[in-house]
């Protein structure tokens, strides 16, 4: 018995956002990801840094905490929903579908405020779902020009992601 829990006491646990909790030997935590070992095993593997919520060291027994835990109960917790540029985030995040967001073709902003409307429709969307992260896949303004260049008004922002979550 004592055996047992000695072995066992050498092994870090990383536990997720999602309940899961994952056993193996933490190698090193980058900038976006932790890369670990599964028990008995020499391939390294990785989790984005946001689907962890601390992990807990088999030798020293410390427990470092990682990310905290986002909750999105619905459309008004749009402001909590993060958008996420780089895919190294996503690892250990489940896919959940298409979403999109954008601004009327003709509106009242300029190139700068239509970015941060259709962001905000984009995070609308993915609170709709549950979901507190959106993957961008695609931005792009749609410019429609005038006799003296881009008139005011005329930008259309559109904004495509994917959401996720835990």
């Amino acid at each position: 018995m004592t055996f047992s829990t000695s072995i066992f006491a050498q092994v870090d646990i990383i536990t997720k956002h999602s309940g899961e909790n994952v056993k193996g030997k933490v190698v090193r935590i980058d900038e976006y990801v932790v890369v670990y070992k599964y028990d008995g095993e020499d391939a390294e593997n990785s989790i984005g840094k946001y689907a962890i919520g601390k992990i807990v060291y088999g030798k020293s027994g410390r427990v470092e905490e990682i990310t905290e835990k986002i909750v999105v109960n619905g459309e008004a917790d749009w402001d909590k929903v993060i958008i996420l540029e780089d895919k190294a985030y996503l690892a250990g995040l489940k896919k959940v579908g298409e979403i999109k967001g954008k601004t009327a073709f003709i509106n009242l902003h300029t190139g700068n405020t239509g970015d941060s409307k259709a962001d905000k429709k984009l995070k609308i969307e993915a609170a709709k779902l549950g979901c507190p992260f959106v993957f961008m896949t695609a931005d792009k303004d749609i410019n429609e020009s005038g006799a003296n260049g881009v008139s005011f008004g005329a930008v259309q922002a559109i904004r495509k992601g994917i959401a996720y979550k835990y």
